[in-house]
């Protein structure tokens, strides 16, 4: 199955600084603060939302496409992520801009000051589903420009082609209309349940109503697990026993990497989450969105242990 990812692409900048945040800030004086920390670590990591999910999907053997705008600095990146699987010919680089970039700082209690610079995410209408050559089998809409997420579902519906709607942390960005107006149609929305409630909230839709709307509806509940809504059946899938918990960052979009690798080959929608709920536990394990690894053999394995695929995960090994 052909299946083109649009969304986010950046770096993580991620810093600690060995004190308290709260220590150095003088209320009093906050109207001209002025302060700068010294930190003692700082790692540069790949992310995004569009190639996380395309990450696991290359990892479980797929071949996705990633579409989206990226700056100058972008190269290792890209050569990284062809040398795991993912077509990156779509991601089309801005001249005179950087990726975008997530400036983040974490003191000793997990109190966080970040930025985000958008760089070339700004431009992410600029492309069009439209000018492709091919026609996907599904799109998905993630997050990036508010722009661009409003142009892929509409260019979907009128091309035909059915797309995975996950507006995750836009949904704070987007009004109630636009919601309802882009998950008319979809063939999946995907949020985890505080998204829910901001998505029910908006558009005023119960659960019920949001499902005339679209095919498959999955909320994700971290520890809980998730929840699959479609057809008038619904599916509880459990999480996978972690083997240590290292960083959480990024374990939505894995998850979704591990459902559209099942999507892809036809799996039932109970197998499709299974799959989703070990490909997240990998990402939960290692620090990074994209630092996690293993063979397809090392994964049938594992998921064996929690769950039943009546063989039909052999197709991984082949």
């Amino acid at each position: 199955m052909d299946i083109l990812l649009t969304g986010s692409v950046a770096y993580d900048y991620l810093m600690t600084f060995p004190g308290h945040f709260h220590e150095q800030i003088l209320p009093e004086r906050l109207a001209s603060i002025s302060l700068s920390f010294l930190v003692d670590g700082m790692t540069k990591q790949r992310g995004g939302i569009a190639p996380n999910i395309a990450y696991s999907m290359a990892l479980l053997g797929e071949k996705p496409r990633v579409m989206a705008t990226v700056g100058e600095d972008f190269l290792d990146y890209r050569n990284w992520l062809e040398s795991k699987g993912v077509d990156t010919s779509l991601m089309k680089v801005i001249p005179g801009e950087f990726t975008a970039s997530f400036f983040a700082t974490t003191d000793r209690v997990s109190a966080q000051i970040a930025s985000f610079y958008p760089g070339a995410m700004a431009h992410s209408a600029s492309q069009s589903l439209k000018e492709l050559n091919f026609k996907p089998d599904l799109v998905v809409v993630s997050p990036s420009s508010p722009d661009a997420m409003m142009k892929f579902p509409a260019e979907s519906r009128e091309l035909g082609i059915p797309y995975f709607y996950d507006p995750s942390q836009q949904v704070l960005r987007l009004e109630g209309s636009e919601l309802a107006r882009d998950m008319e149609g979809a063939q999946f929305l995907f949020c985890n349940d505080y998204e829910f409630g901001l998505i029910s909230k908006k558009t005023g839709w119960s659960l019920d109503q949001i499902l005339d709307h679209v095919k498959v509806l999955v909320i994700t509940r971290g520890k809980d697990g998730a929840d699959l809504y479609m057809e008038g059946d619904t599916v509880h899938i459990p999480t996978v026993p972690e083997d240590g918990i290292v960083d959480p960052t990024g374990v939505g979009d894995a998850f979704r990497g591990g459902f559209l690798a099942g999507y892809s080959r036809n799996f039932d929608w109970k197998l499709c989450g299974e799959i989703g709920s070990l490909a997240a536990v990998y990402c939960l394990e290692q620090k990074g969105t994209q630092s996690h690894s293993y063979t397809r053999r090392e994964f049938v394995e594992r998921f064996r242990k929690h769950f039943d695929d009546g063989g039909r995960l052999d197709v991984l090994l082949s």
